[in-house]
């Protein structure tokens, strides 16, 4: 599964590689072959929640959802729910900065997607849907962006200055009109100078300000009915240029770029924090990576146990 440029990892592509005799040569081989290698992986570098409940979990097998009783691995993609054996107390929970909608192609394998770690791990901040059920979006496209790259799409650090374009006009995006004059003096008196530039600041950033941010979960190839659905146009699209995947399902002929839905809302959110909100990133969505950064360590070791 992937998003809106979906995943291309190489790290399955081995049939050109040298064949590795003994364990660490296969770590050695895997860091080569990794879309991001292992110096820069941020999978290393993750602060992330004690993954030992997942450990439990792998050791025992399938457990049954508390919700259909399905038999499911760590959690069940159709309930978004952890199974009996993950208790929902052990999995950690983060706050997103905004809310994610999430459109995830009729045809996406629920197996294979990612999309359910973030409903998982945000439940507070992130919805579902399955195309064509949608949202109408065009009364809030002055606070609500579109993760999908196209000739039209900007960088995370140009969302405000394009979002003002969506922004409707009323009497805050004018300061200078003559009638607004005795407003003004009567704030300088009540206010002074400058906590009223302070306030009209703060009213500007507020009406460019993102809401909401909208992922496709899909193939690439699935990807057109979803991008040129009528609700869907005219919205701001965001493109994530400069990372590169680790995810483990390879599209042939995509490049590392192409991200798995998970590490998409991941890495907009890092780049969010500190390109947006112009705060020091501490981690604080590295738990997002929860499930995959476990599932990404089991299949590579036991890719490597298979090269023994």
């Amino acid at each position: 599964q992937l998003t809106m440029s979906l995943n291309s990892s190489t790290l399955l592509n081995e049939e050109n590689s040298q064949r590795p005799k003994r364990n660490t040569e296969c770590l050695e081989s895997l860091e080569l072959r990794t879309p991001s290698s292992f110096q820069d992986n941020p999978l290393q570098q993750l602060q992330l929640a004690s993954q030992e409940v997942l450990e439990k979990a792998k050791k025992s097998g399938r457990s049954k959802c508390p919700r259909c009783s399905s038999s499911r691995m760590f959690y069940c993609y159709t309930c978004f729910v952890p199974v009996e054996t993950v208790p929902t107390k052990e999995i950690p929970t983060v706050k997103l900065p905004l809310k994610i909608d999430i459109i995830k192609h009729p045809n996406e394998t629920d197996g294979k997607s990612t999309a359910v770690h973030a409903k998982l791990l945000a439940p507070d901040d992130v919805t579902i849907y399955k195309y064509p059920c949608i949202p109408e979006y065009e009364e809030k496209r002055h606070e609500i962006a579109l993760v999908f790259p196209g000739p039209n799409s900007v960088s995370v650090k140009d969302i405000a200055f394009h979002l003002q374009k969506y922004t409707k006009k009323g009497v805050s995006d004018n300061d200078d009109d003559c009638s607004r004059e005795p407003f003004l003096k009567q704030a300088k008196i009540e206010l002074g100078e400058k906590n009223l530039n302070e306030c009209i600041s703060s009213n500007r950033s507020e009406g460019t300000r993102l809401k909401k941010i909208i992922f496709i979960d899909s193939t690439w190839n699935q990807t057109n009915k979803i991008i040129t659905d009528e609700r869907l146009q005219g919205l701001l699209q965001i493109e994530l240029k400069t990372r590169k995947t680790c995810f483990w399902r390879h599209q042939k002929g995509k490049p590392d770029t192409y991200l798995s839905t998970i590490e998409a809302i991941y890495y907009f959110l890092v780049d969010y924090h500190q390109e947006i909100l112009k705060e020091n990133y501490k981690g604080q969505y590295d738990n997002l990576l929860f499930f995959f950064s476990f599932m990404y360590t089991l299949i590579k070791n036991a890719k490597c146990a298979g090269k023994e």
